[in-house]
């Protein structure tokens, strides 16, 4: 049986990213630290590593509630700390009574100096505080480029990851049937949208499927997975619950608050 059954296509080249950690985590018989990882990526970490007595997996992100996480591959000897996360911490000092900052302006300014997504993790933004998380090995790059935030000139300020503002993620959760996993139709029910509309939304690239745009209408959905729509949210499908007399799939879903 081909471990790759239980991916996605296109999830198979992060699938073998994944073993070549695992191997090089036995192999050297040392501690392995990944990029930011998002929470689809995670969970592909923990079925590969799975319960290897060789290998432990720890993941962190620099609190309890983060979203995107480093995940350490590790020997079973050795003892796995925070601090072994190499995480750095920030608040954005900017202009808050002439401007506002949102979640894109951010990303745009770290793309537009060059720092790839994987080298910072969560960006919270809680009325006119603005924080983030980045790797520690770029942390002195970020600091003398990261200027300006959309027409704003910023100033970084170092704090500690007890400061980090604790952002809730909370879910209205639902119960629907779908005729099947196609994309389309679980954008449809989530959404309480026909398919008729569902569909040019996906075809137009305005629905990212864990967290990476996706124009395949038949794509499948599975278990675990994050969708979010522009102009319609974000959303989670817990579980697949089996099917009814009608063979439709009973799915468990929630719409982010």
């Amino acid at each position: 049986m081909s471990i790759y059954q239980h991916f996605r296509p296109d999830e198979h080249e992060f699938v073998d990213r994944v073993i070549r950690w695992k191997l090089e985590t036995i192999e050297r018989y040392s501690p392995k630290l990944t990029d930011f990882l998002d929470p689809r990526e995670q969970e592909i970490v923990k079925t590969i590593v799975g319960n290897d007595p060789d290998v432990r997996l720890s993941l962190w992100g620099g609190s309890s509630f983060s979203e995107r996480k480093r995940a350490l591959l590790f020997p079973e000897y050795y003892d796995a700390t925070q601090e072994d996360f190499q995480l750095v911490f920030y608040d954005i000092d900017y202009p808050s009574k002439f401007t506002t900052i949102e979640h894109r302006d951010v990303l745009g300014a770290l793309m537009n100096i060059g720092v790839k997504r994987g080298k910072y993790g969560d960006i919270l933004i809680s009325g006119d505080r603005v924080q983030f998380v980045c790797a520690s090995e770029i942390s002195s790059f970020i600091e003398l480029n990261l200027t300006k935030v959309g027409k704003s000139g910023i100033k970084l300020h170092r704090i500690e990851k007890s400061d980090l503002m604790p952002i809730e993620t909370n879910y209205d959760e639902r119960n629907g049937t779908v005729s099947s996993l196609r994309l389309d139709v679980v954008v449809a029910e989530i959404y309480n949208l026909s398919r008729s509309k569902a569909s040019p939304l996906i075809q137009s690239g305005r629905v990212k499927l864990n967290h990476k745009i996706t124009d395949q209408l038949s794509s499948e959905v599975m278990e675990g997975d994050e969708l979010s729509v522009r102009g319609f949210g974000r959303s989670k499908l817990f579980a697949i619950e089996g099917m009814t007399k009608k063979e439709k799939w009973r799915i468990r879903y929630g719409l982010l608050k």
